[in-house]
């Protein structure tokens, strides 16, 4: 571990992963208690996510009325809540606790994909139970996973250091050509391609309806060594106290020569995995900040509080 890490300005994330870590050693009853203390709190107090969290909900659920769509952005923050405990559980426990917790649909799918040699494009999405389910799914496959590096150096190394315990490959998401290496050894590579990452090497793919801007490289991972794509969806049971994770069969035609037409087929995938459960999926990020040309940003509420907060005040 490089030394600096432990300078003073970095200690305030020290202090929030030694209580993460006192967190994954509670019982699972109090953990699932906290985590919804915290997902309501955070509906309260973080204004910011709560706007971007109420605007995903109105351009994606037309139809539902304003309670409708207030309780479910309620909901939302009490998952994200849980999904905080359950990124401690993930980073600090052995997953082998969980194990008659976990239930696995379509393992064969992945297995069959697997046993044709060319490595398989595993296709995910920001679920809020993302890093529990990639603790879990080390105990019945053998996985590499692509990552989006944590600002803070600290939380980089802790959280890279909790999914190298698990995975053997773990791949930052601008690191290519480690990632096609490990497609052309034979591995398997799950990659969640539904956040929003500005309009380069991405399509304007319809998402519940929506323009949004979709990045093209889960295709052309999958292109790069004719590897076959699975798509991998996982949930909570909050009252059983459960989680499950399925995988698709193997999507047939992938990729196509339409890099639009294959985009769209996936965001279909993901919107189809979270109607099923639509508070836990990763409503607090802005999937439709980058637009397409002459429409304007959904967020611009949100832009026009921080411009007015960032405006200095003068003297009556």
């Amino acid at each position: 571990m490089d030394r600096s890490l432990l300078s003073p300005r970095h200690w305030p994330v020290w202090a929030l992963l030694l209580v993460m870590r006192a967190i994954a050693f509670l019982p699972l009853p109090v953990q699932l208690s906290l985590g919804r203390g915290i997902g309501s709190a955070a509906h309260l107090l973080a204004r910011r996510r709560r706007h971007v969290t109420e605007v995903n909900v109105a351009l994606c659920f037309p139809a539902l009325s304003d309670p409708e769509r207030r309780n479910l952005v309620r909901r939302i923050f009490v998952s994200t809540g849980i999904a905080a405990v359950e990124t401690s559980i993930a980073f600090f426990r052995d997953p082998e606790r969980y194990r008659e917790r976990l239930i696995v649909e379509g393992l064969d799918n992945l297995e069959d994909a697997q046993a044709h040699g060319r490595g398989v494009v595993l296709i995910g999405a920001h679920f809020s139970t993302l890093d529990i389910a990639g603790a879990l799914l080390s105990l019945v496959a053998d996985i590499d996973v692509i990552y989006r590096a944590d600002r803070s150096p600290v939380m980089e190394h802790a959280l890279r250091m909790g999914r190298q315990r698990l995975h053997d490959g773990v791949i930052e998401r601008k690191d290519v050509r480690t990632a096609l290496k490990h497609l052309k050894a034979g591995r398997t590579v799950w990659y969640a391609a539904d956040q929003d990452y500005g309009p380069k090497h991405s399509v304007f793919a319809p998402f519940f309806g929506v323009p949004a801007a979709t990045i093209t490289a889960t295709a052309r991972l999958a292109r790069f060594n004719g590897s076959p794509a699975v798509f991998v969806s996982h949930f909570r049971d909050p009252e059983r106290r459960r989680w499950t994770i399925r995988f698709s069969p193997a999507i047939e035609g992938f990729p196509s020569e339409d890099s639009l037409a294959d985009a769209t087929r996936i965001n279909r995938m993901i919107e189809d995995a979270i109607r099923t459960h639509p508070d836990q999926y990763l409503w607090l990020h802005r999937r439709f900040k980058t637009r397409p040309p002459g429409q304007s940003r959904p967020y611009r509420a949100e832009a026009g509080r921080r411009r007015r907060a960032r405006r200095p005040k003068t003297a009556a």
